[in-house]
């Protein structure tokens, strides 16, 4: 049996806002779910040192648009730190980045969960990059094999589209596919496996209800978009994701592990799951850990000693260790 340890708590950090000038907190916009949004090493961090952040940078008045900043980690702070990526559109939310096999990073861009027509079908038009999944080199600059790269109305950076808010996102090891966790209205979150230049659906497609009580379509493939390999009904509010691939838990390799901060609209009912899966990456089963705690799970990834790490999300937030039982 597992058990889970709280090896540091407090309020919650945003390491990147303390890194030296010419970056500054005075460039990032925090509002809601907006600010400091998420983090990743390169993959060859042990060689380069090379840190990536993605955040809501402020443009012009009570406006932000997302970005992605790099910096070298000298052991002691970061250093050198630029923005390698822009985005130029505003009023868009959160953001995760993770690299590919292809040594490319892969970066979501929240879209609109409600609202009225115009605003709620950005994520359907090409050319704004709310609700799409981009992807660019390590350097920020745009690859010329992207799929709608050149392409007129569509915005170069765009790799798939349809999204609602993205808070997952990792490479499956075994696979080398980029898996992504997207938050539904009152259900239908999702979890999909991105292919290139594919359209996912939202708002034209989904397996939840909108928040005053209507259904939505749920008939994706009908509608020439992609069915998603993992959904919750009611919602569980999914965020971060990872696959475990260690050496501690060897029952748990090749199993997907998501977090979700409440179910079914009620509070506090967060938890931890771990979906397992058939060697063709169908699901066969569901297991719910850490209820018990009541807390909303914010993040979990594995770390270098194989032991997974989850983050709560709470006025006495905490980051956990989930290690075997000796």
């Amino acid at each position: 049996m597992p058990k889970s340890r709280t090896v540091n708590s407090g309020r919650k950090s945003y390491p990147a806002r303390a890194s030296a000038a010419p970056w500054s907190r005075s460039q990032m916009h925090t509002t809601r779910t907006t600010g400091m949004l998420d983090m990743a090493m390169h993959p060859k961090f042990a060689e380069n040192r090379l840190i990536y952040f993605t955040y809501h940078k402020p443009i012009g008045d009570n406006l932000a648009s997302n970005a992605v900043g790099r910096g070298t980690w000298d052991g002691k702070a970061l250093t050198d730190v630029k923005e390698i990526f822009l985005s130029d559109d505003v009023d868009t939310e959160v953001s995760r980045i993770t690299f590919g096999r292809d040594g490319m990073l892969y970066m979501t861009i929240g879209g609109p969960g409600t609202g009225p027509a115009p605003s709620l079908n950005r994520p359907q038009h090409g050319n704004d990059y709310a609700g799409k999944l981009l992807r660019m080199r390590d350097d920020g600059s745009l690859p010329p094999d992207n799929p709608f790269a050149g392409k007129k109305d569509y915005k170069p950076y765009i790799y798939a589209m349809g999204f609602r808010n993205q808070l997952g996102l990792t490479m499956n090891p075994f696979s080398g596919e980029i898996w992504a966790a997207e938050q539904g209205p009152n259900g239908g979150d999702e979890v999909n496996v991105i292919r290139a230049g594919k359209n996912y659906g939202w708002p034209f497609a989904s397996y939840g209800r909108d928040y005053f009580g209507p259904r939505f379509n749920s008939a994706h493939a009908a509608q020439g978009f992609e069915e998603p390999t993992l959904y919750w009904v009611p919602s569980i509010a999914v965020s971060g994701m990872t696959f475990y691939n260690g050496d501690p838990f060897p029952g748990w390799r090749r199993n997907l592990f998501v977090g979700g901060m409440r179910e079914g609209e009620i509070s506090p009912t967060g938890k931890l799951d771990r979906i397992v899966f058939n060697d063709d990456w169908q699901e066969m089963r569901r297991e719910s850990l850490l209820r018990d705690l009541h807390q909303r799970i914010r993040d979990v990834r594995q770390g270098p000693d194989g032991l997974l790490y989850v983050v709560t999300e709470e006025d006495d937030a905490a980051l956990l260790r989930i290690e075997p039982i000796e």
